[in-house]
């Protein structure tokens, strides 16, 4: 009786599938919370792959403006003829939009979830939560506002106080030269570094990667990767400052 009664009350609950039609496994798969969580893991895992190619590209800033503005006239041509100029830039930076709003998306849905299984704050802090845990939340925030600086900066050239079309090296001097885009890239760079670092571990746990003989390096290789990372990026902006690259 009581199986029969819990039986009724989930038909009346469940909503009803349209006749004819089946269910989409992925978008099942979306509206679930470890859905959602995938989406979060593997788009972090490609913007992960930028970054570390993106960092790469901006070290080659201290062998000089032959060097960087030779790259920069390489991302346009790759792929030529197949592709025409520019395209393979336009095509990574669609992949890379594609990503962000994916993460952003699911990452703002699951905190929307959290906050209404659980309306009442916990009187007291999780001890164990790391300062990364804490401000994954705002981190993502700055980093989303820092994108939208960076790509007015040194994409768009909006910001730039003396940027040149075609000129990269010279647009990062002039952009550094202020004091006030070195301050935010910095702070950003370091926002950066913290999320990565949390970012690297969580997705690993969600794809089912660690375990506990894992653990341990996936831990160290989630610092290092934050640290190269942060450093890497950090180094561009204080060099210019510093007056080392001009």
């Amino acid at each position: 009786m009581a199986s029969a009664t819990r039986t009724n009350r989930a038909n009346r609950t469940a909503p009803a599938a349209a006749p004819g039609r089946h269910p989409s496994s992925l978008a099942a798969l979306w509206r679930s919370s470890v859905g959602k969580k995938a989406v979060m893991a593997v788009s972090g895992l490609v913007m992960l792959a930028y970054l570390v190619a993106h960092m790469l590209g901006n070290l080659k800033i201290f062998f000089g403006p032959d060097d960087i503005n030779g790259y920069a006239h390489w991302l346009r041509t790759l792929g030529e003829p197949l592709l025409h100029y520019g395209w393979f830039l336009w095509l990574a930076r669609l992949v890379l939009v594609a990503a962000v709003v994916a993460h952003g998306t699911a990452a703002y849905q699951l905190s929307r979830r959290d906050l209404k299984a659980r309306p009442v704050k916990y009187a007291h802090r999780r001890q164990r939560s790391t300062y990364a845990t804490r401000t994954m939340r705002w981190g993502g925030v700055i980093l989303g506002l820092f994108i939208v600086w960076h790509i007015l900066d040194l994409t768009t050239l909006t910001v730039n106080p003396a940027a040149e079309e075609g000129h990269p090296y010279q647009n990062v001097v002039a952009s550094f030269s202020t004091w006030y885009s070195g301050v935010i890239y910095c702070l950003a760079m370091l926002a950066l570094g913290l999320h990565v670092r949390h970012g690297f571990w969580s997705a690993a746990q969600t794809l089912g990667v660690n375990n506990p003989r894992r653990d341990r390096a996936l831990k160290l290789g989630a610092n290092a990767l934050a640290l190269l990372l942060t450093a890497g990026f950090l180094s561009v902006p204080v060099a210019v400052m510093a007056g080392l690259v001009r």
